[in-house]
């Protein structure tokens, strides 16, 4: 994953990158799928195991992640699920990106029940976190976004400068802002503003003051298992890569985490992302299989020929 810091104060920025680095550390151990000593791994072990439902008291870091995960599912009617882990380790992707093979043997493409995030219930004034057995958290769709926001504000807070973190290419920014706003290179492929755009898709440059900006995409993270070719973003009503109709989804919003969640949502719900979108005045652009692009809510049209 890239990960990308920049402050408004040259001095601020080793101690910046320190505190970054703590809470990217404290995160990976309390929510990374992928570790199998992870709090969530763990307490996916102990829902494995149980002969019925599992209750167990979480941390005060898990407990704010995993409801940032459930309050995403319920803004979106479940388009947005943290239970799908089962189902996507089911397809492969069960390791770090990085350590995924490209390519695999062919795997059953069946449709598969998800849990429902409904059946996750957590006591917010008590940490007590209950679900059935056999559930499988992945926070996969809100945690950097949520995460960016969370070390964009203790940085501005603590350090009294103007900070961005992007993490994967969801990025937040609080504090002051530079002048003219901070650039964002939106394309498929998380990337610095002033790089050249990549080959395969269309990229721009935008700028925001505040708030957050995520891009969700079915072409970044894919892999082959047999003559199928699979991407990470999973329709909760079936269990498989939504369809394809967007190769990327960008959405700027309140929060990263907001920001996150919406264009997450738009991959899975296809053409009608469009109106769903407008209807939240959330600005937007969406990109097609073929190339075209679509801005909404006053995101702004692409250069000619960027």
């Amino acid at each position: 994953m890239l990960v990308q810091l920049v402050v408004t104060d040259p001095d601020a920025l080793a101690e910046a990158g320190q505190l970054l680095a703590d809470d990217l550390a404290e995160l990976d151990a309390a929510a990374s799928r992928f570790r199998p000593d992870s709090e969530i791994a763990r307490i996916g072990q102990m829902a494995g195991d149980a002969a019925g439902s599992c209750t167990v008291t979480v941390s005060p870091l898990l407990a704010e992640a995993i409801a940032v995960a459930l309050r995403a599912a319920r803004l979106t009617n479940g388009d947005v699920d943290p239970t799908v882990g089962a189902a996507i380790s089911a397809l492969g992707y069960d390791r770090d990106f990085g350590q995924l093979p490209a390519a695999g043997p062919g795997l059953p493409l069946t449709t598969r029940v998800i849990p429902g995030w409904r059946c996750v219930d957590l006591d917010p004034a008590t940490r007590r976190l209950t679900m059935p057995a056999g559930v499988q958290l992945d926070l996969g769709a809100t945690v950097k976004g949520w995460a960016a926001d969370r070390s964009a504000l203790r940085i501005a807070k603590e350090l009294g400068c103007g900070a961005l973190v992007s993490l994967g290419g969801d990025t937040a920014v609080a504090g002051d802002s530079p002048e003219g706003g901070w650039r964002i290179r939106v394309q498929d492929v998380t990337g610095l503003p002033g790089d050249q755009p990549p080959s395969g898709g269309p990229s721009t440059v935008i700028a925001i003051r505040d708030g957050g900006l995520a891009t969700s995409s079915t072409v970044a993270r894919r892999w082959r298992r047999g003559g199928d070719l699979l991407h990470h973003i999973l329709d909760p009503r079936t269990g498989l890569p939504a369809a394809p109709v967007w190769r990327t989804v960008s959405v700027a919003a309140a929060s990263c985490a907001d920001a996150n969640t919406a264009a997450t949502a738009s991959i899975i719900r296809g053409r009608p992302a469009l109106d769903w979108l407008a209807s939240l005045n959330l600005p937007a652009r969406l990109v097609e299989a073929d190339g075209a692009v679509h801005v909404i809510a006053g995101w702004p049209a692409d250069p000619a020929g960027d």
